[in-house]
């Protein structure tokens, strides 16, 4: 949160989508991965991507002004920073979420008019294989910066069958299985994430502790259980209140007594004016949902409750993005 607002600051909030379009085109455009084999100049990274000569100078001075390019004479190179994140195929390489930020920036242009008719808005469309693999993908790559350090901060230990709700490409049902050698998982998601999920499951060798099941938790029974602890991880805010209410009472019935839930979101204070990010998170859920939002620590208390959850606590982390987890145990 910005605590002292200048004219200079607020220049620099208003024109930050310039810094945000570059880093995103760079990545569309192949910039880092192509210098992540060597230095070269303007004309060479222009070939290699397929780009204008002239343009692609100005974009590389601009990388190289923003930090993440290194320039020495008409050459440029990665800077370390941009070598481990920023060059595909590299372990830590974020370019897919940087792409899915891509893919709703349009969202976010028409963000007065979502304001003023109090829905979502139309954008344009990457197309939808594209959109699905930079959005999981890019879920995967936030996830495995948090997931190691979520799974050693909640003691498992003696529990057997982890639900993982809507859990994408698994990222947190493995890294809880590998914390605990005795645990087992299942994915429940949307049919469109098998792939992915297996794929990535496998990639940790952990095919026979994990499964997938296909469904939309929203309208589809939880099968699969009982289950002794339930993951649910970035799931309420893509929906309404009921929705959260409902999702969590399915969620509830399928755990065993005194099965643990943990739900892992953007988690507003009570008066929700912050943190910051989970209160423009809920703006990105206005612009891409028909009744998302983020929700505050009391109404997640309250809807735990109605499901005949006790014993819950908010467990308060220091995530990238003021992520947090609230959790309990069921009667």
């Amino acid at each position: 949160m910005i605590k002292d607002w200048n004219v200079g600051t607020m220049l620099s909030v208003s024109s930050g989508y310039w810094r945000g379009c570059t880093l995103q085109a760079a990545v569309r455009l192949k910039i880092f991965t192509e210098l992540g084999a060597g230095p070269g100049d303007a004309a060479r990274v222009a070939e290699s991507v397929g780009s204008d000569v002239r343009a692609t100078g100005l974009l590389l001075d601009a990388l190289a002004a923003m930090g993440l390019l290194v320039k020495t004479d008409d050459r440029y190179e990665n800077s370390p920073f941009a070598m481990q994140f920023l060059v595909a195929g590299s372990p830590g390489y974020m370019g897919h979420i940087i792409l899915h930020h891509h893919h709703i920036l349009d969202g976010w242009a028409q963000l007065d008019q979502a304001v003023i008719r109090g829905e979502k808005v139309a954008r344009r469309s990457y197309g939808a294989e594209n959109e699905r693999e930079s959005f999981l993908l890019g879920m995967f790559n936030l996830a495995m910066g948090v997931a190691p350090h979520m799974a050693a901060a909640f003691d498992l230990a003696g529990r057997r069958r982890l639900l993982d709700l809507g859990g994408g490409p698994g990222t947190y049902a493995i890294h809880f299985c590998k914390a605990n050698p005795d645990l087992s998982a299942i994915i429940l998601d949307r049919p469109t994430t098998e792939p992915f999920a297996r794929k990535t499951v496998a990639r940790f060798g952990l095919t026979g502790r994990i499964d997938f099941i296909g469904g939309d938790f929203n309208i589809d029974p939880i099968g699969g259980g009982p289950y002794d602890v339930a993951w649910l991880s970035h799931i309420l805010h893509s929906n309404s209140p009921e929705q959260c209410r409902e999702c969590l009472e399915k969620t509830a019935a399928a755990l065993e007594p005194g099965g643990m839930i943990l739900i892992h979101d953007f988690i507003l204070n009570d008066s929700k004016d912050g943190p910051e990010f989970p209160a423009l998170f809920a703006l990105n859920m206005l612009l891409g949902t028909e009744d998302g939002r983020s929700y505050s620590r009391a109404e997640i208390f309250a809807m735990l409750e109605q499901a005949g959850i006790t014993d819950i606590v908010h467990h308060e982390f220091r995530t990238p993005n003021d992520s947090s987890v609230i959790g309990g145990i069921k009667k």
